[in-house]
């Protein structure tokens, strides 16, 4: 008799953890257990390790239900717990949070095996990610993927004067005031013209209207503070 997948779901609101159960229904014949907190959801993993192990997680990041006696206030660290303690389980984000540099933290530094939007958590969906994740292979959901791609385009076409440009934007009202702030590599102040036009190139890079568009773009991109 094949072993049924186990599945541990962890999330902090009711209703969503009920859509996912609904979804993995349809998807397959899997061996469920839900979770409200990352604490549990840790515990869970663990005391079952050797007996009964969970195969797959799919959890939230943020958890609004953490207090001052909780261990694990969140996602990210339920996934830093379990690759702390080298646990063999595949990990699945389903979660709202789109923003690119938080996105790409997570995906860069804990390295889920997928990465879904609740908003677009059907049962296809889910069976992609889970499909991808059995096979020892990563799925993120399409809008992810293009985040993740952009931001590493953009990381590579950042060098120290577009980030100079970048940082001091914000502390000048006119952009003549860069003049004599911002060097080359070999310490030579940028000229006016130069930095116009290194200026011009990022709102192009990144899309934007406008210098005031393009420090929320940078901002939102992680490629500035």
């Amino acid at each position: 008799m094949a072993v049924k997948t186990r599945i541990l779901v962890a999330d902090d609101h009711q209703l969503v953890i009920q859509g996912i159960l609904c979804s993995l229904k349809e998807v397959g014949d899997f061996d469920v257990v839900t979770t409200n907190t990352c604490d549990e959801a840790f515990q869970l993993i663990k005391t079952n390790q050797k007996t009964n192990p969970f195969h797959l997680l799919f959890t939230d990041l943020s958890f609004d239900n953490t207090n001052s006696e909780s261990k694990l206030d969140g996602g990210e660290e339920l996934i830093k717990a379990i690759k702390n303690n080298e646990i063999d389980i595949k990990i699945g984000v389903i979660t709202g949070h789109t923003e690119t540099n938080r996105v790409y933290n997570v995906i860069n530094n804990l390295n889920p095996n997928a990465y879904l939007l609740k908003s677009k958590c059907d049962a296809t969906e889910i069976g992609f990610a889970i499909q991808k994740m059995l096979a020892n292979d990563y799925y993120y959901t399409h809008e992810i993927h293009q985040k993740i791609m952009r931001r590493n385009i953009v990381q590579i076409q950042m060098d120290d004067v577009a980030i100079q440009i970048l940082k001091e934007l914000p502390n000048h009202p006119k952009i003549s005031n860069l003049e004599g702030i911002i060097t080359k590599n070999d310490g030579v102040f940028l000229k006016l013209r130069s930095i116009e036009l290194k200026l011009a190139n990022l709102r192009i890079d990144l899309n934007a209207n406008n210098n005031t568009d393009l420090i929320l773009k940078a901002k939102e991109l992680g490629i500035v503070d």
